[in-house]
């Protein structure tokens, strides 16, 4: 803990009025000149591209426990560090949306999970491409989450990365929650001194760049619309660390469980009591015009905010000279805009000059998947089919918002049987999955082909995905395999457990979730 005195002056810095008003007026002044870029064409790149930011987790493979990541293997290994000693994240740089930058996206996916995969081998670790972990460490998840030492009144977790910017954050929501967080669920309550808890979850996040400004509001509120039934084809965490749920706890539990426990583990640790749609992680509204997600960024409440000054902490991880890192204070405080889809100023274009810039959709409701390609697939579905939309003028816009944000949640709650919300290209309102999913996968193969590739190739990204219509999802074969252990006899912590061990031995493999036994 030889970090703590440098994390306790971090802290009161972002505690400090004075820094905290100075940086909401660098804030103000660097969103004055966005608007600007975005009203004089700056931002129009004419060009679609795409990329993924891949959450996982580092495991044992011996027993599937939780292990923590030395800090030297990032630098090995070229992935990233996030909330937790045990999370990493792995990147794809960005590519043209055709034929070739998708090919390449699902290589460079695939060879950043490799490379992570190799350098964690070298510490007798793997990587879990799974979107919550259930196998605890040898000290028990209530240890491991809520450990915490206090320095000067600075709340430092123990299993947490000791990065300036996470603790201030952590002590932040702290002190908005009263000192504890609180996340409950059938047949479990989470009560630590820490938002550690977040680093249960893990997600992929599909990027799009919109080639002009002025389109963006259609394919950002047409995105709202796509997330209910997206997420009902993907979800993949129903449970929470088995040692969370008691020994005689009643089996009810597994009907009554989430299907997309991470999504109300990010919500409840970092909202505290907040209402439901005034939480920093929330469903955002549909936007009017391209400077409303930059209105929002500046509206939004200021959480542990640091000044740039040059210092390491400038809260952005552009390189110099770029576009962005002229805006260290509103990246910084767009990075703490937690929204579950969101807009992203000014990352650099591809294949423009170095001073260009860009207006992206991030995605960010889908979680952690089994495999590379089941990833690659979803990432396929979901920009092609925001592509398709938009291009068809689809009436799907005409959803109200309302049922858009209902069906996400009811997503998040049952899973492939939540009541879906559509609006067909002939304009009738629908549930039914069929006609819904009918609907989904013809406009996904549009934009797909609109963007140069051939039926056979979209056919090859779209099937791993568009396979699990039936309802065969993780989350699902989850549920079935803990349900099936409990009836053999097995306690709820055992069955989670043993139900996790088969999920390790199949994810990360060549083999996509569909043709998993079981399946």
């Amino acid at each position: 803990m030889g970090d703590v005195p440098d994390l306790v002056a971090a802290v009161d810095r972002s505690t400090d009025p004075e820094i905290r008003a100075e940086f909401d007026r660098r804030v103000r002044t660097q969103a004055e000149r966005i608007r600007d870029d975005i009203a004089s064409g700056r931002l129009d790149t004419g060009e679609f591209a795409i990329g993924m930011e891949l959450e996982a987790y580092a495991v044992d493979p011996a027993d599937g426990r939780l292990a923590s990541i030395p800090s030297a293997a990032f630098d090995r290994g070229g992935f990233a560090k996030e909330l937790g000693v045990h999370n990493l994240e792995v990147n794809s740089a960005a590519t043209l949306f055709d034929a070739d930058g998708l090919a390449e996206q699902a290589d460079r996916i695939a060879d950043g999970v490799a490379a992570a995969a190799e350098t964690l081998d070298e510490e007798g670790f793997a990587p879990a491409l799974d979107a919550m972990w259930t196998i605890p460490p040898m000290e028990g998840t209530d240890a491991y989450l809520g450990t915490v030492e206090e320095r000067s009144g600075v709340v430092v977790a123990t299993n947490m990365r000791h990065h300036p910017r996470y603790v201030a954050l952590d002590n932040e929501i702290l002190d908005r929650s009263d000192g504890t967080i609180t996340v409950d669920a059938p047949g479990a309550h989470l009560s630590y001194p820490t938002i550690l808890v977040e680093s249960l979850a893990t997600s992929i996040q599909p990027h799009l760049q919109i080639p002009e400004v002025e389109a963006f509001p259609s394919y950002f509120n047409a995105a709202l619309r796509t997330t209910g039934p997206i997420l009902s084809l993907s979800s993949n965490s129903p449970f929470l660390p088995a040692d969370c749920y008691d020994a005689a706890a009643d089996p009810g539990v597994i009907k009554d469980t989430l299907h997309e426990h991470r999504i109300r583990v990010f919500e409840e640790s970092i909202n505290a009591d907040a209402p439901s749609d005034e939480g920093k992680v929330r469903f955002p509204r549909d936007v009017d015009d391209a400077t409303d997600v930059v209105d929002r960024v500046v509206a939004d409440e200021t959480y542990a905010p640091v000044l740039s000054d040059g210092n390491a902490d400038a809260g952005t991880d552009a390189g110099a000279g770029s576009y962005r890192a002229t805006l260290p204070e509103y990246d910084h405080k767009r990075g703490v805009h937690w929204r579950w889809v969101r807009g992203v100023v000014g990352g650099q274009p591809v294949g423009t000059a170095r001073d260009g810039a860009s207006l992206r959709i991030e995605y960010r409701p889908l979680p952690t998947q089994p495999t590379v390609r089941d990833t690659v697939s979803l990432q396929a579905l979901v920009v092609g089919l925001l592509r398709g939309l938009i291009a068809a003028d689809h009436p799907v816009l005409n959803l109200p918002w309302t049922a858009a944000r209902d069906c996400f949640y009811d997503a998040v709650d049952r899973g492939p049987d939540a009541e879906l919300a559509w609006v067909t290209a002939d304009g009738d309102r629908t549930a039914d999955p069929q006609a819904v999913y009918d609907d989904l996968f013809a406009h996904a193969r549009r934009g797909l082909r609109d963007a140069g590739l051939g039926d056979d190739a979209v056919d090859d990204y779209l099937a791993p995905v568009e396979r699990r219509r039936d309802g065969t999802v993780p989350s699902a074969w989850k549920k079935d395999r803990v349900r099936a252990a409990v009836d053999d006899g097995a306690t709820l912590p055992e069955a989670v457990e043993r139900m996790q061990r088969t999920y390790l031995d199949h994810a990360g493999g060549g083999t996509v979730f569909a043709d998993w036994p079981g399946a």
